[in-house]
């Protein structure tokens, strides 16, 4: 992809106001019928065996899709309850295992495109496969849009702010619906919550698997900077507000030991210790609380969000991003067409699959956070997802007014985001986990192995 398409995709997501799985099997495109002229894909994410409601959700909607389609087979394959593993994903890519219908970060487009995985979609997504299609943000459509070819199918999309636990809170003394809105103010409420000692966190943060960088870029934006300069040829995070970013966590860690002991956490690290109750503040998205209670046994009344702090004000902006479903190569239309037809079952119709909130009501997820937001303002399809969430909701939507009522400005993720991610965990983890780390030095390495990353890209 072009430089110039990628700065258009970070600001067709900005663009939408709101912007995250592996697949584990291997898949062949002669597999695409039976005896009985069914048509038959392979599609992954399905929840692991430990989320036995979400599993349970799935595989009845696949029952009810195969009884309504019986002339489509959906075979499901479990990759694991994050999805999406960036190292395994690329992987999977370079060795063609990948599912026919196969899940994706919005950051995985230039990957996936060179490694030539992909196919272009854009004459099968029509409101004959997908119903929905009309109504879907077309700034999330670009994202996964490359020369005018669409490769993927939007189907979640999030923005970043600060997560905070509402019980620590309150035996920390601090005021549950006025959350930290700079990051000093942060540090110092995270000494309070972690004097509670019991090996309480009073923040947490990611250093490993990329999740490092993820949340780096989302800090660094809520500085006011920027990954990449603005024709995405050079790195731009080391200067001032790179180094603040890195100080911040770094006077967290060591200058107030309140960051806990125990760091290099990933994704699934940092829920289940907020799941335990060992996590005051972190940044996520809404659906973190999701994870962190349908996952990670936590108490969706703990939990309450804010928007990202700045650093001596509101952020300067916050990271969006999302993620979709890419159709592997080699397909037959009839494929593609049963693989859009699940999508728009499964994901983008109100009132079914992710949107099923009557049945979503009375199980351990929630109904009533403030995201994803995959339709246009005013369309038929928004206003009947949004009265169907209201109607239903099961958590205490108050636990989200703050994060809605101060909305923060979304930039999109840089380009090659993931290879820079995992640059960037190094910066993150050097100062999370070596008392004596320098800044300077840390940022310096991130720079120059990003510009060798973006020339060898060019």
């Amino acid at each position: 992809m072009s430089v110039p398409q990628y700065r258009k995709v970070a600001a067709l997501a900005l663009a939408t106001g709101l912007g995250l799985s592996l697949a584990a099997c291997s898949t062949k495109s002669d597999d695409s019928g039976d005896a009985g002229g069914k048509v038959t894909i392979t599609v992954d994410c399905q929840p692991v065996g430990a989320q036995k409601e979400l599993l349970k959700n799935w595989n009845d909607d696949v029952a009810e899709f195969q009884r309504q389609n019986p002339d489509i087979v959906v075979k499901s394959v479990s990759v694991g309850e994050q999805c999406n593993n960036p190292p395994d994903f690329t992987a999977r890519l370079a060795g063609g295992t990948v599912t026919d219908v196969f899940y994706g970060y919005m950051t995985d487009l230039q990957q996936v495109l060179d490694s030539g995985q992909a196919m272009d979609i854009g004459q099968y997504a029509t409101k004959d496969t997908i119903p929905t299609w009309d109504s879907v943000d077309p700034a999330l459509k670009e994202v996964f849009t490359d020369g005018g070819k669409l490769y993927a199918v939007p189907v979640k999309n999030y923005s970043m702010g600060l997560i905070y636990n509402k019980a620590l809170f309150q035996r920390a003394g601090l005021d549950v619906n006025n959350p930290p809105k700079t990051w000093p103010e942060v540090r110092a409420a995270a000494k309070k919550i972690s004097a509670l000692g019991d090996g309480i966190a009073g923040y947490a943060e990611y250093s490993a698997g990329n999740t490092g960088g993820w949340h780096f870029t989302s800090l660094l934006y809520s500085q006011g900077g920027q990954v990449l300069s603005a024709d995405g040829k050079k790195a731009d995070f080391n200067n001032a507000m790179g180094k603040q970013v890195l100080q911040n966590l770094k006077d967290m860690r060591y200058g107030d030991n309140s960051m806990g002991a125990r760091q290099l956490l990933q994704w699934g690290d940092l829920l289940t210790n907020a799941g335990a109750g060992k996590v005051g503040m972190f940044i996520g998205a809404p659906d973190a609380t999701q994870a962190i209670v349908s996952q990670f046994q936590g108490k969706y009344q703990d939990w309450a969000m804010g928007p990202l702090p700045g650093q001596d004000g509101p952020a300067k902006a916050t990271l969006g991003g999302g993620e979709g479903y890419f159709f592997k190569k080699g397909l037959s239309p009839e494929q593609v067409k049963a693989g859009l037809k699940w999508l728009a079952y499964q994901k983008l119709t109100p009132g079914k699959g992710q949107f099923d909130y009557v049945r979503a009501k009375p199980q351990n997820y929630p109904v009533g956070l403030p995201q994803p937001l995959l339709f246009t303002n005013g369309s038929d399809a928004q206003k009947q997802e949004l009265e169907l969430r209201k109607a239903n909701a099961n958590v205490d939507t108050t636990n989200f007014a703050v994060f809605e009522a101060n909305p923060v400005p979304i930039k999109g993720e840089p380009r090659n985001a993931q290879a820079i991610y995992a640059v960037l965990d190094a910066a993150m983890s050097g100062v999370l986990t070596n008392p004596n780390a320098n800044i300077d030095a840390l940022l310096k390495t991130a720079e120059d192995k990003v510009n060798q990353l973006l020339a060898a890209d060019s």
